[in-house]
């Protein structure tokens, strides 16, 4: 049932109307004294679809509003003209002030919520602190005192200068919150220790002197000058079959003395050949047998008693060679359990278990656990926070650290030159042989008299396994990532020519001193693009060594 009722108030009310009853309705009609009394109508009027005001009531002097209202299509609103004006500005301003009143009231709640947060933050890290400092010993405390406070490989770190920090921190809290803070504990570097002939490692990444001085003394930078002269002063009088597929040759000079020859079709292969050869001089590498290049020409004394057997092995005239002095007494070498799958890293904690494991003597077990407790080493928990190994080994370790040493250099020079054809492609190759690494390693030999690895075969470096790093450079990058112990020697070298920034200059230099003008005009230089990425895998393999240097510090 519904009706709206005037009365002589300001405000009209708008009570809800529920349908008639029966066919009468009610309505509202003034008494004689004043008072409201209802009345049933028999016909009610129709339905009007507007709701009238107090104004039209008072100006028709009606006081009976007795016409339902239709709600059927559209919403209606009680409208009072009398108040419209007054209303408006009264609701206004209610509605700023306590839009006001609000923002001020959760102001304060805000400040008071987040005074009280940063407060008590604040006193629970200090605890810790204070209790951190009750706890440490003094080796703990040496290590806050040597620690760096801030780490960056981007020269960035005093690019943030301005303190975004809450007011109110101490200095201990706002080094606790800086993003460069070092989380972890570095152990102090013992930088008085000088290694002797009984250290094994040093400085956590380094062979020690016990290791280098028994290594193998394969081929230095003499035995390649000398290399390069007896060529010069020889003449071969043999070519046969062998070193290798294709048309590559073992030939046998006037003295006996042999060699095997690489012809390609590819001139890049023999600039990856001899380049990579130049690359492992600037290392100090002695696992490459020296190697020279020469041009393929019948008059030279050279060739001119063989010249049959270069038309039976279909060799074109002018064409660039290299004779790279043939090395005998070869034998297969594999890759060493610690880079196979299951393990696949090399580290300071695994040359000491391999160590204490093989090294079969108890005194020289007492010798390595004095040392230890020398160095405040007292439990198996702390025993990584050493940073040298001094322990007598008996041959059969020692022979397999010389093994590893060599296998340490052979990662680098694979990676600074992409290498195809030796550990990547038993990588490459074990997701579809599992086997394969248990097998021989490609283009890798071993000299049995001496145990020196010779590397063999490096055509694919520098130039066609560059074009090919977008597909095989994880291969190259998943030895090295886990190489944590170098030889002393061959970082040094790397630190040189990274410094010098110019390996292109040095690389062309050296091809210009050891080749003539003929070699020179028929085979290229090295490109200074190939040069330019040579140069960031060097400053790779350095980021790797000083990771390995933090890491294990």
């Amino acid at each position: 049932m519904s009706r709206y009722t005037s009365s002589t108030n300001a405000h009209s009310q708008m009570v809800p109307y529920n349908g008639p009853e029966n066919d009468s309705t009610l309505q509202m009609k003034p008494r004689e004294d004043n008072k409201m009394e209802t009345i049933r109508e028999i016909n009610p009027p129709a339905y009007t679809d507007r709701v009238p005001s107090l104004k039209d009531v008072q100006d028709k002097n009606i006081e009976i509003v007795n016409m339902p209202i239709d709600f059927r299509n559209k919403p209606y609103i009680v409208f009072n003209d009398i108040t419209k004006k007054s209303l408006k500005k009264e609701g206004l301003t209610y509605c700023f002030l306590s839009v006001i009143f609000s923002f001020i009231f959760g102001l304060a709640i805000g400040v008071i919520l987040m005074s009280g947060q940063y407060e008590e933050k604040f006193i629970v890290r200090e605890r810790n602190v204070n209790q951190r400092t009750l706890n440490s010993n003094k080796h703990d405390i040496d290590t806050e005192k040597n620690s760096f406070t801030a780490v960056s490989f981007t020269s960035l770190e005093n690019k943030y200068k301005k303190d975004v920090y809450p007011k109110g921190l101490t200095e201990v809290m706002k080094d606790i919150l800086k993003d460069t803070k070092i989380e972890r504990h570095t152990p102090v570097i013992n930088k008085t220790f000088v290694p002797n002939d009984a250290t094994i490692l040093y400085d956590s990444v380094y062979w020690g002197p016990q290791i280098e001085n028994s290594m193998p003394q394969g081929y230095g930078e003499s035995s390649a000058e000398m290399w390069e002269k007896y060529v010069d002063e020889s003449e071969v009088i043999k070519m046969e079959l062998g070193c290798g597929r294709m048309q590559n040759r073992l030939v046998t000079f006037k003295d006996g003395l042999q060699a095997c020859v690489r012809y390609r079709q590819n001139t890049d292969q023999i600039q990856g050949e001899i380049f990579s050869f130049y690359v492992g001089r600037l290392l100090n590498l002695t696992n490459l047998a020296p190697s020279v290049v020469k041009i393929v020409d019948l008059k030279d004394k050279l060739w001119k008693n063989v010249a049959n057997d270069i038309a039976s092995a279909q060799w074109s005239s002018n064409r660039a060679v290299v004779i790279t002095q043939y090395v005998p007494s070869l034998e297969s070498a594999s890759i060493p359990d610690i880079f196979r799958p299951t393990t696949r890293h090399l580290n300071k904690n695994d040359v000491l278990t391999m160590s204490l494991r093989e090294n079969d003597t108890e005194i020289n077990k007492r010798l390595l656990l004095d040392k230890l407790r020398n160095k405040e080493i007292k439990r198996k928990q702390d025993m990584k926070n050493f940073t040298h190994i001094d322990m007598k080994l008996n041959k059969k370790t020692i022979d397999r650290f010389l093994e590893l040493a060599q296998w340490s250099d052979l990662i680098i020079f694979d990676f600074l030159t992409a290498n195809l054809d030796r550990i990547v492609n038993n990588l490459f190759n074990f997701q579809w042989n599992v086997n394969i690494m248990d097998g021989p390693a490609h283009n890798l030999a071993k000299k049995m008299d001496s145990g020196l690895l010779v590397f063999l075969d490096n055509e694919s470096g520098l130039l066609h396994g560059y074009r090919l790093l977008k597909k095989y450079n994880v291969y190259h990058s998943l030895m090295l990532d886990n190489l944590c112990v170098f030889r002393k020697r061959t970082v040094d070298s790397l630190k040189r020519l990274f410094v010098n920034k110019n390996i292109y200059r040095v690389l062309s230099d050296m091809f210009h001193k050891k080749n003539s003008v003929v070699i020179r005009d028929i085979l290229p230089s090295l490109p200074e693009k190939n040069a330019k990425v040579l140069n960031e895998r060097i400053g790779k393999v350095l980021n790797q060594i000083e990771k390995c240097e933090f890491q294990f510090r």
